[in-house]
Formats: C-alpha cells, structure tokens, sequence
C-alpha cells in the first residue's frame, strides 16, 4: 500500500537571497536589450521568475517530458536563486549560459520554434528545453511535436542528471547508486547523507507505480524526482518527502513496493 500526503508550508525561503533574485529580476525586467527567443515575452518570464524566486513549487514540466531537467531547476531555485536569475537572464538575451565547466548555449532550432502552447509557463520551458535539448541528439524539442516524438526526445539518462547536478548546481562530488530490488535500503542512506551534508539527491522512479493509482504490470523507470528528506527507510513501511510535478509529497510504502519501484539515485555534495 501507498500513501502521499501533500505537504504544504515546509519550506521557507531565505529572505536574503530571495531579496537579491528580486533585485536580479528587476534589473533584467528594466533592460532594453532584445531577446533571443523569437517568442517568448520578458514580461511574461519576469512574472514567471518571481512567482518561483518566492515558492520553488512553482517550476512545473507541465504537459512536456521534462521531469530530470524540472527536478534540477527547482533544486536551483531552493539552493541558489540569484544563480538561478542569472541563468535565465542570459538565456533570454544571448540564448546560452555558463555551467560549471562548460557554455551551454540553445539551438537557433529551439529558440525559433519555441511557440504556440508550450504547456508550461515560458520561463520554465526557456531553461528546461535548453537543457533538454542540448542531450537529445536524435529527437530535437518540439513543443508540439506527436507524443512519442517528444517523450523521446525528452528522456533523461542517468548521465545527464549527474551532468546536469555539475554544470548547474555546481557540486564536485557526484554519485550514481543503482538500487531496483537490491540496494534500495544503501541508496536512500547516502541520498540522506547527501542532503545533510547540505548537497542533492534525486531518485529514478516508475511513475504509475510510486505516484499513481494504475501500476503497470512490468515496473520500469519512467521519472526523476528530487529526494527533500525525511528518509526512513529501515523499516516497513519506508517514508521519504519528495517534490514532483509542482508538489511536495510526503510517500508512505511498504517495503515491497519501495524496492519494486525506486530504479537509482544521483547525488550531490559540495
């Protein structure tokens, strides 16, 4: 048996570093210096900026197969907003950014045909199509390309979120624990770890199977959450806090399930 209790009013924001983001956001706001994405209104991603400075909950992969990338920016909004401003304000305007080690710049593909419904607020699908696109070789990120195309192109791959933890979080110690049906119980520990030593910890996951009410048949790794606490994961049931699809969500499972479900975890540590 699953449970997922909705949590809300958890998590404060740093008063501080919210006050700078702001201030970032103003400055950004007041430019008059023309924007790359031939559709999207500054405006509109100012708005958007705001709105997640304030509440991280916000960031939304909405109708696109973006749960890595979204996992990662919302983590950025917690750890470092102002770094997170910076980011979307040289999108906006140059259409690339600087990671941790390398340019990482979006295509003049994604940035002409960045229209129509993008089922997401325009700052949210600004960065996470960047960062989607730059790894999908095969299928380039079409907001309204058929279904199957774009869950294609929207795949994330264990490699990517520990690139991603690098390049945009900036952690130099990043791990990779395997963990479907053996291992679970060590990979929840040093995700736990992790996140007390003031790093990261995501979790691969079979969606329907941990989230939903319909569990497939054949489990298989479907999404990325980011991993925020309370780990228990000794006894049975486990319980652990995670944010996904603009919630956090306390989950409550029996052992089985757990180790059914939960395929990897990535980490991060300063």
């Amino acid at each position: 048996m699953i449970t997922r209790a909705v949590l809300t009013g958890t998590y404060t924001p740093d008063p501080a570093k919210v006050e700078a983001a702001m201030a970032a956001i103003d400055a950004f706001e007041q430019s008059s210096a023309p924007g790359a994405w031939a559709f999207l209104d500054k405006a509109t991603i100012a708005a958007d900026m705001r709105a997640r400075v304030q509440d991280p909950f916000q960031v939304n992969q909405g109708g696109q197969p973006f749960c890595g990338p979204a996992a990662v920016l919302f983590t950025l909004l917690q750890k470092q907003p102002l770094r997170y401003v910076e980011i979307c304000r040289s999108l906006f305007f140059v259409g690339g950014f600087q990671g941790n080690s390398h340019y990482i710049a979006s295509s003049d593909r994604l940035r002409q045909g960045s229209s129509g419904n993008l089922q997401m607020g325009q700052a949210d699908w600004m960065v996470l199509s960047t960062l989607r696109d730059v790894e999908s070789i095969l299928f380039p990120v079409e907001p309204n390309a058929p279904d199957i195309i774009r869950n294609l192109a929207g795949m994330t791959k264990s490699w990517e979120m520990k690139g991603w933890v690098k390049e945009i979080l900036g952690y130099s110690h990043v791990a990779y624990d395997h963990a479907y049906l053996m291992n679970d119980i060590s990979a929840m520990q040093d995700a736990a770890a992790a996140i007390k030593a003031d790093g990261v910890a995501f979790a691969l996951i079979t969606a329907d199977g941990m989230l939903g009410n319909n569990p497939p048949l054949l489990p298989f790794p479907s999404h990325w959450i980011t991993l925020l606490g309370n780990i228990a994961v000794q006894s049975d049931p486990v319980t652990f806090d995670i944010y996904t699809w603009s919630q956090q969500l306390r989950l409550t499972m029996d052992a089985q399930s757990f180790k059914k479900y939960l395929w990897a975890t990535v980490t991060g540590m300063p």
